[in-house]
Formats: C-alpha cells, structure tokens, sequence
C-alpha cells in the first residue's frame, strides 16, 4: 500500500511538472510572438514615419487640391449666399428727333445726372456745316430707368425704341458662391505654406498660391462687372435734326425749274472742273511734245537751206586770156 502510494503520487508530481512545463513554454512562444510582432510594428512605424512626413510635407501642394475641393463643395453647400432679389440687364436705344441737338444733349446729361447716373461717352459730329447729330450712351440706376426713358422719348419726335431686359440672377449667385469657395481654398494654402519647413514645398504652394488667386482675382472682376450692369441700365440715345442729311422725306417733292437750273448749272460747273482737271494731267506731256516738234521744225529748215544753197564754179585764166584775143 506504501508502494502503491507512493507511486501514485509519484505519477501525480510527474504531471503536474509536464503540465506546468507545457504552460511555461505556451508562455514563452507567445511572448516572442509578441516581442516580434511589437518590434515589427516598431520598425514599420519607423519606416513609415518619414513617408507620413513626406506626405505631409512634399505632397502639401498635390493634397492641397483635393482637400481644398472637398471643403470648398462642402463651405458651397453650407455657405452659399442668398439671392436678394432679382438681378437684371436691362438696355435700351433710342432715336429721337430734335429742334435743337445742343439743347436736346444738355437735357440728356440733366436727366442722367438728376437720376444719380451719368454719361458714359458722347460724340457730336457736324454734318455739311449746317447740320448737328449726337450719340449717347447714359448709365443710370435700375429704379429709375422707366423714368428717364419716358423723359428722353418726349424730349422730340421719337423715330425708334428698343429695350431689353436678361436676368442673370443664377449667374452673381453662382459667381459669389465661387468666390467664397475660392477664397477659403486661398486661406487654405496659406495655411499650407506656413506649416511647410522644405524649400521644395513652399516653392510648389507658392504656384498653387499663385493660380488661386488668379482664379480668385478673375473671379472678383466678373463680379464687379455683374454688379455695375445690374445697378446701372444703359440707354444708348442718338439725337438727330428734323432736315439732317438723310431723311426720307423732303418738303418738294416735284423739282421745278429753279431745281432744274440749279441741277444744270451744277453739271456744267463739275464738267468744267473735269475738264480742268484733265488739262492738267496732260498738260506737260503737252508741253514736251510741242517742244519737241519746234526743235524738229528748226532742225528740218537748217537741213532744207543747205541742200537749196547754189554752186558756184571759176573759170581759169589762160583759157580766158586765149578766147578774149
């Protein structure tokens, strides 16, 4: 029995050691597993610390742009402006005959400028030295431009009228969404650049400084030009004299003989005129050649006297001694 006891507890310490052993050495396995998987986790985050750091800093300008397009789709969404109101082009021309040009231009320029708009240009011509036109062009504010219409076409005999009227409020609504969004992507580089330590990227964020803010600048100049066409209408005015070269009309319709006389005496004075014009064009040719034929005459005589001149012959003297004896 003290055998058998023995042996059984024997037996017992045994397993518990080979029990133990297996624990300790399960144990062991998984803490180099650990270890290992803890030193290769170090190692990759070491690895990948500088390309984070790149990313961070070399790709500042290639991520600017997606993100800045993510928070400007995200800033157009949250902060896009109100409309207020209605935004319109409104133009209109007009032709009004007039007494008095001068008079008709200054009353133009008063309506303008008693308005609170201005004139945009002018140009007065004289035409034959009798007859005065004037084109202007008038800017004046949106509210009263059906007020200084109606003053300009009773000014005189109204002889056309145009107007026309585009709504472009999609457009100034569109244009200053952009430019929020574009001035949030500008701020946003800027923030870029002051966080960059590499020359290599404050050179790249400085180029795509430069195009945001050209975008941004052409940006602002269609807004500016938005606003300036829907706070002032344009009126385009010619003013011309009721007897101004030109007219359809006329007041005798069937010439008389006055007409006629003065429409002959005009034909006679142009055909003199040509006439006189011709003559000279042609006169020195005219002159070389009657140069040309004196010098021939004069030549032609010299060369005619000669050959008509007589010859005169001498007898000799024995012959005429001998026949006188």
């Amino acid at each position: 029995m003290d055998v058998e006891s023995k042996s059984g507890r024997s037996f017992v310490r045994a397993r518990a050691a080979l029990v133990a052993g297996s624990l300790g050495l399960l144990l062991a396995v998984g803490g180099c597993g650990a270890s290992g998987d803890s030193s290769d986790g170090a190692k990759a985050d070491v690895k990948s610390a500088p390309r984070e750091g790149f990313a961070d800093e070399g790709g500042a300008a290639a991520s600017a742009a997606s993100e800045e397009q993510a928070d400007g789709k995200a800033a157009g969404k949250k902060a896009a402006p109100k409309p207020g109101g209605t935004h319109v082009i409104r133009t209109a021309t007009l032709s009004v005959e007039v007494k008095s040009v001068p008079k008709a231009v200054a009353a133009a320029r008063g309506a303008a400028e008693g308005a609170g708009g201005l004139v945009a240009s002018e140009n007065t011509e004289r035409l034959d030295d009798t007859y005065e036109t004037s084109h202007l062009v008038l800017r004046v504010p949106q509210e009263r431009f059906q007020e200084v219409l109606r003053e300009l076409a009773g000014s005189g005999k109204l002889l056309s009228r145009t107007s026309n009227a585009k709504d472009v409020t999609d457009q100034v609504v569109d244009v200053d969404s952009r430019i929020s969004t574009q001035r949030a992507s500008v701020a946003r580089v800027r923030e870029l650049m002051d966080q960059a330590e590499k020359i290599s990227d404050v050179v790249a964020l400085e180029g795509e400084l430069s195009s945001r803010q050209s975008d941004l600048e052409s940006l602002l100049a269609q807004q500016a030009s938005l606003k300036d066409r829907t706070s002032l209408a344009t009126i385009t005015l010619d003013l011309t004299p009721p007897d101004a070269p030109g007219d359809d009309g006329s007041k005798d319709e069937d010439p008389g003989f006055l007409d006629a006389l003065g429409g002959g005496w005009d034909a006679f004075v142009t055909m003199l005129r040509w006439i006189a014009v011709a003559f000279g064009a042609a006169f020195p040719f005219l002159l070389t050649a009657a140069l040309a034929v004196v010098v021939w005459r004069v030549l032609r005589k010299r060369k005619a006297s000669r050959r008509a001149a007589p010859v005169v012959t001498t007898a000799p003297a024995g012959k005429d001694g001998a026949s006188a004896s």
